[in-house]
């Protein structure tokens, strides 16, 4: 079903908010509707005008008294990493070694990515989160299978290959000419087919050479429409490696503009440690540090500095960043965003945080004319939240008096309970969906996985940290 009439209140960003009273910043309609044709918003308003111009025959979909908002949006996150959440205990270059980059071997088997990806995709939309920005592995065969389960739902998804050539295991690592061939022929298969977008993903400077990262820079001159994702000063003792292996740059951020990667499809994860003149840079090319609130607490990793960006004229946005995240909500990572800012005393309003989540982190992607907002043209990517979904929040709710009210409810003590539907071009994901319409290869996937990951396991060996 893409042709519906979606009942509820209707809540949309227009512009960033200016703090917690600013109703301009939104359009708001308590008994609201979005008619929904060909998966695109065709009309917002009142329930009472919408309805009447579509006219009888219509599906109407009544969520009432439920919230009905664009589609979350998460920047920053690994899709390799599914199973390594919640591992414990380290700081990031050790828990790279001892976690992930045993985990991130088992994507060279199609069977176990096929079945990783599809449950990655639907632990997105459980969560309300319609579009991310997702790293592979560096096995091409996890890049197919994250764009063939983003396809087949009909998400608006980028991702790439990680490109890594040094200081990972051998088993992780391509070559400068190997990253360079897969990923030109990557995107040749994936970027623009269905709403898939591809980004190129040399992990970071530590595990890229040199020589790789020329090819990166020959990848992003011939295809100036991808996205490139890259992570930069997430910790301290990273950032003194990635410098010692780039003595000329004059930073960490110098490493990435001398090789020509910083621009407006730039996605740069987390940001963290960063001197006026990285972030003027960031500003100068309009490139875009990632908050990944949650990731930077379980790692012990630092805070992100959001005032600073804003002082200095730097986009940003906000990501969950799985595995090192915890969560694959976007409302949870909300309520984390808000006491790290909080902790330096730094105000994030429940408007601001909506409009992150939605509208501002879909003009971190240059895409808010598709996604983010609901506006006649849009991409008819729509979640539903339940702001009473839990009994303790059903309690605190008998005595809110505000929509920024209800709004921080959701933020501080919602979770995938509250993602009542999702929408992805119209149709619903959540219910009454997938579980019944598993495609054949997604089923095998399943079956398969569990012996594949056997296999895999008796050649694994314990990574010291001379691998990294």
């Amino acid at each position: 079903m893409s042709d519906v009439l979606i009942r509820g209140r209707v809540l949309t960003f227009v512009r960033e908010p200016a703090g917690i009273d600013d109703a301009g910043a939104y359009r708001y309609h308590e008994d609201g509707a979005v008619l929904v044709l060909n998966g695109k918003v065709a009309d917002v308003g009142t329930y009472a005008d919408v309805a009447n111009r579509a006219g009888s025959g219509i599906t109407i979909a009544d969520h009432r008294p439920n919230l009905v908002l664009p589609g979350l949006i998460d920047t920053h996150l690994h899709f390799p990493q599914t199973q390594a959440i919640a591992s414990y205990g380290a700081q990031l270059l050790e828990w790279l070694n001892t976690y992930i980059f045993v985990e991130e071997q088992k994507f060279r088997e199609p069977q176990h990515a096929a079945f990783i990806a599809g449950r990655f995709m639907d632990e997105l939309l459980s969560n309300g989160t319609t579009t991310a920005v997702a790293y592979c592995s560096v096995h091409p065969e996890s890049v197919d299978a994250f764009f063939t389960a983003a396809k087949e739902r009909n998400m608006l998804m980028i991702g790439g290959k990680v490109m890594m050539d040094r200081n990972a295991p051998e088993a992780l690592r391509d070559t400068p000419q190997k990253g360079y061939d897969e990923t030109k022929h990557l995107i040749g298969k994936w970027h623009g087919r269905g709403r898939g977008r591809y980004a190129i993903s040399p992990r970071f400077a530590i595990t890229s050479t040199p020589e790789q990262m020329e090819m990166s820079r020959a990848l992003v001159a011939e295809h100036p429409g991808c996205y490139v994702q890259t992570h930069l000063s997430e910790n301290k003792d990273e950032i003194a490696f990635a410098t010692s292996l780039y003595p000329e740059a004059k930073d960490y951020t110098d490493i990435y503009a001398r090789y020509e990667l910083l621009g407006r499809k730039t996605l740069l994860g987390h940001c963290i440690y960063m001197s006026d003149r990285e972030i003027s840079v960031l500003a100068e090319t309009g490139a875009v540090g990632v908050f990944c609130p949650t990731s930077n607490l379980f790692l012990g990793s630092g805070l992100f500095d959001r005032d600073r960006f804003d002082k200095l004229g730097a986009r940003h946005s906000v990501a969950t960043d799985v595995g090192a995240g915890t969560s694959f909500s976007m409302l949870e990572t909300m309520d984390e965003a808000y006491k790290v800012l909080h902790l330096q005393g730094q105000r994030l309003s429940p408007l601001h945080s909506f409009y992150m989540m939605t509208l501002g982190n879909a003009r971190a992607l240059d895409l808010e004319h598709r996604i983010g907002s609901l506006h006649v043209g849009a991409d008819a990517d729509i979640v539903i939240l339940d702001s009473r979904a839990k009994p303790a929040m059903q309690l605190r709710m008998q005595v809110a008096t505000s929509l920024a009210e209800e709004l921080f409810v959701l933020q501080t003590m919602g979770d995938d309970r509250c993602v009542a539907e999702v929408y992805v071009a119209g149709r619903p994901m959540k219910h009454g969906r997938r579980e019944q319409t598993k495609t054949p290869i997604e089923r095998a996937a399943s079956l398969a996985s569990v012996a594949a990951i056997g296999r895999l396991r008796s050649g694994f060996r314990k990574l010291g940290s001379r691998d990294i």
